[in-house]
């Protein structure tokens, strides 16, 4: 059985394209080191912001194999990718990604059962790809939003927790409530619960949450960090900042992932903005105006709060 995973951010990761539309390795590289330099506690590469519903099982494969490589054995590598309908092609896909050496394979809870079945279908349906999966594998869930949001009961939850095999689950229910039940039956396990909710962020925390994995952490990873790792000693500080964050990460409704990558071009990891999922060009001047105006506000926070 592994050790927990270190407490902290884990940034759902981008997947730079050239603009001939293949995965750009040069800037997947770069921006494994930003991650990672900011303060990144892990990685959760091949997830919806990684745009893995429109990549290739073997494109998957090979982004979750070379940011392993570039990680090392510096921060953890968690990898999802499994977007099949059938459990069979499921179970292949999540195999598949076990052989790229991440050191988690996460299980997204929409692919267990469709909208309208039960958390019994979606039980046996677990049981089975538990059954196909290796034993000593470690293992997670992500409450991917697309193509639907399924959430995990409470009670899903603690059957997880009792399984020993899972050891990270990605919160999307944005509600503290919710939060708090899963906490409560998961605690003492080997599960543990990292918040994607910008807004809830600071109170899940309190909560006894053990981080971070949300798409803002592609805009100021190293705010997201020093909140994750300074909000007991700094409450005062802490509540300015998570404040500030809850604001900024409304630019989230604008063209996502599109502004994430211009935000990432400016900083120089990336060549192209280019996306699968939507048209770049969507991303005026105006659009581009926000993203620049986040970034200045964003140093003037690090100056005047976090580096004072």
């Amino acid at each position: 059985m592994r050790e927990s995973f270190q407490k902290g951010v884990y940034p759902v990761m981008l997947t730079p394209f050239t603009e001939e539309n293949r995965i750009d390795e040069d800037a997947l590289g770069k921006l494994t080191e930003w991650y990672i330099e900011n303060g990144a506690a892990g990685l959760f590469a091949v997830c919806q912001s990684s745009e893995m519903f429109f990549l290739s099982l073997k494109e998957r494969m090979r982004a979750a194999r070379y940011i392993k490589k570039c990680a090392g054995n510096r921060v953890s590598v968690i990898a999802s990718g499994h977007v099949s309908e059938s459990m069979e092609e499921q179970a292949e896909e999540l195999c598949c990604m076990a052989e790229t050496g991440v050191d988690a394979v996460i299980l997204l809870t929409n692919r267990l059962a469709a909208e309208t079945e039960s958390d019994a279908v979606w039980l046996e349906n677990l049981q089975i790809l538990l059954d196909r999966l290796p034993k000593d594998l470690p293992l997670g869930f992500y409450e991917c939003p697309y193509p639907y949001k399924r959430l995990l009961s409470p009670e899903l939850l603690r059957w997880c927790a009792d399984s020993g095999r899972f050891y990270f689950i990605k919160d999307t229910s944005c509600d503290l409530d919710q939060i708090r039940q899963k906490l409560s039956m998961i605690r003492g396990s080997t599960l543990q619960l990292f918040n994607a909710n910008s807004s809830t962020l600071l109170e899940s925390l309190e909560m006894g949450s053990s981080g971070f994995s949300g798409v803002m952490a592609n805009f100021h990873i190293d705010l997201y960090a020093w909140l994750c790792g300074n909000y007991e000693q700094e409450p005062e500080k802490a509540r300015k900042l998570a404040d500030f964050l809850t604001m900024a990460s409304l630019i989230e409704r604008q063209i996502y992932p599109v502004n994430a990558k211009y935000c990432q071009k400016l900083l120089g990891n990336l060549d192209s903005i280019f996306t699968r999922v939507k048209d770049a060009d969507r991303l005026g001047r105006t659009e581009r105006l926000e993203v620049e105006q986040l970034m200045r506000l964003t140093d003037l926070i690090r100056k005047e709060w976090i580096l004072k």
